[in-house]
């Protein structure tokens, strides 16, 4: 505890969160509890975050919908009824406006509004936060629930200006659908958005052109109706499901095989591979066995499967050999979960074409050229993601002490303490930042304990009557070498993705994301029960107008 004692003023508001997705409306719920007067700024129309900007064809989510879903009230928990094991766009979106209803959020959320810049007063020791509409506020706390997935990335390609069709994004989706009806679609992208709405556009396009760069790992994600006894069997074991995820390294209940692939025999590896193909499906086919996200040689073995899956799926062996991932690591970008990708391209209106030895060379009013070729469209639809994790911190003016931009702070890659704070920028928080586990976990769990974290931190703070908090710098740069000492036991960091920003032109290669769930909890627990070891903690003084 430091006992400089800072000036301590009043302030429009206690905390300002950015954000109303399902971070940044939990974060409300709990400071509202705790009798902070909070406001939450959103840009969008509506709640949902994620959910309510993503609205392309086929948009879903890869984590089951029982565990996709807050803990933090049993009713809720009890009486939300998903439909499908893996709930569509449209469904989670109904969930997210049943919370804020449900708990009255909207009261204290101020849609079509973005923030655009925040800077700490040292002078006040508060945030001064400006948003688009010309306002300013004052708070104590600055709460950034952006979301990881949030701000679409949008590359430029030349001559693209030719082209005088639509032009779409799946990561700015038209809130009010597209009609692909009689239209030649071409689709550039096969990350999962690519791959989640390939199907769909196919179904209903007079042609559907997908142009690849990268072939992508996937595996079908055996969706389906949840029944009334699926629901209730997973409601009446909640309790224990919370706890186990907790317990997880992915926050989630994978039914981890607690088996090197490597020590059985090729037989038995293959007979497990097939069961989690087809009995379980999704992200769980990774759990198959404990090291394929750990050995390379382990890792080859999966990926020897997947190609032979997709050989055996598509008909074309041409298509399939462009569209197989040979000599690829499995899960080293984002694992994909699909209903029918594959299968598309048996359809007689679906072309194929590959771009990563001839790169697309123009566009013109109608058409997308690549070696030669000249492949007529009526739309195009960019299926290229996000500027993943820190695209919405940065999209913010943050200034800290002394004036520093959390940009130029960040210029060689986002450094923090635990992915919840970074010196320099005291009473900044951020809810699955860079530097936590987020991305490679169930959302919902990884929201759940970060939210809990700060408000207790919070709590923490306005009982002990402390102002301000931030890192120590050994701290924060010793969680910095720690997150990549652990990336760097795994696949991870060896291919290009969007964990190391390799999608976003111009932006520094370090990955991101924690790896290991249940070892970042256990570590947030330790450093509250040292009294907020790695934390510089400053006593408040009176308040004065």
């Amino acid at each position: 505890m430091d006992d400089r004692s800072p000036i301590s003023v009043k302030t429009d508001f206690d905390a300002i969160v950015v954000g109303a997705g399902f971070a940044g409306m939990f974060m409300l719920h709990r400071l509202r509890q705790q009798g902070l007067k909070t406001r939450v700024f959103e840009r969008g129309s509506g709640v949902g975050g994620t959910w309510f900007w993503n609205r392309y064809p086929g948009a879903r989510c890869d984590t089951e919908s029982m565990e996709y879903s807050y803990q933090f009230d049993d009713a809720l928990q009890q009486e939300w009824n998903w439909p499908e094991r893996y709930s569509a766009q449209p469904e989670i979106l109904k969930y997210a406006n049943h919370v804020a209803d449900r708990y009255d959020l909207r009261a204290d959320l101020q849609f079509n509004t973005k923030v655009l810049s925040a800077t700490f007063d040292e002078s006040r020791n508060c945030w001064t936060i400006e948003t688009d509409d010309g306002k300013q506020v004052t708070a104590h706390y600055f709460i950034m629930a952006t979301g990881t997935l949030s701000i679409a990335n949008k590359p430029q390609f030349p001559g693209v200006e030719s082209f005088k069709g639509r032009v779409l994004y799946t990561s700015d989706w038209p809130h009010e659908g597209v009609d692909f009806t009689g239209r030649k679609v071409g689709l550039i992208g096969t990350g999962s958005s690519g791959i989640q709405s390939t199907p769909h556009i196919a179904a209903q396009a007079d042609h559907l052109t997908v142009f690849q760069r990268t072939p992508n790992f996937s595996v079908p994600a055996r969706n389906r109706p949840l029944s009334e006894a699926d629901r209730n069997a997973t409601k009446a074991r909640y309790g224990e499901l919370r706890k186990f995820t907790y317990e997880q390294p992915f926050a989630t209940d994978f039914h981890l095989n607690d088996q090197s692939a490597l020590s059985v025999s090729p037989e038995e590896r293959k007979r497990i591979y097939e069961e989690r193909w087809n009995e379980h499906g999704g992200l769980h086919f990774m759990a198959a066995f404990n090291d394929l996200m750990f050995n390379s040689e382990a890792n080859k073995t999966v990926a020897e499967f997947i190609v032979d899956k997709i050989h055996g799926i598509v008909n074309d062996p041409d298509k399939a050999e462009i569209l197989a991932p040979r000599n690829g690591v499995v899960g080293c970008k984002r694992l994909c979960s699909d209903t029918d990708y594959f299968e598309t391209f048996n359809r007689d209106n679906v072309s194929l074409v590959d771009v990563s030895k001839q790169p697309i060379e123009s566009f013109t009013a109608s058409s997308i050229k690549v070696g030669g070729n000249e492949y007529p469209v009526d739309d195009i639809v960019f299926a290229t993601g996000f500027d993943a994790m820190t695209g919405a911190l940065l999209g913010v003016d943050i200034k800290g002490r002394n004036g520093q931009p959390l940009r130029e702070k960040w210029s060689a890659g986002p450094r923090t303490y635990l992915g919840l704070q970074t010196v320099g920028f005291p009473n900044l928080f951020f809810i699955s930042g860079p530097g936590s586990p987020s991305v490679l976990t169930n959302m919902m769990v990884s929201i759940d304990q970060h939210v809990n974290f700060i408000s207790d931190t919070i709590r923490h703070l306005e009982q002990a009557g402390v102002a301000l908090i931030e890192p120590q710098q050994p701290a924060e740069d010793a969680w910095v070498d720690h997150v990549n000492e652990v990336a760097d036991l795994t696949v991870y960091p060896t291919c290009n993705s969007w964990y190391l920003g390799s999608n976003v032109p111009g932006k520094t290669r370090v990955f991101m994301p924690y790896v290991g769930f249940n070892t970042y909890v256990d570590k947030c627990k330790d450093v509250v029960a040292k009294g907020y070891e790695g934390f510089t903690l400053v006593r408040r003084a009176a308040e004065t107008a």
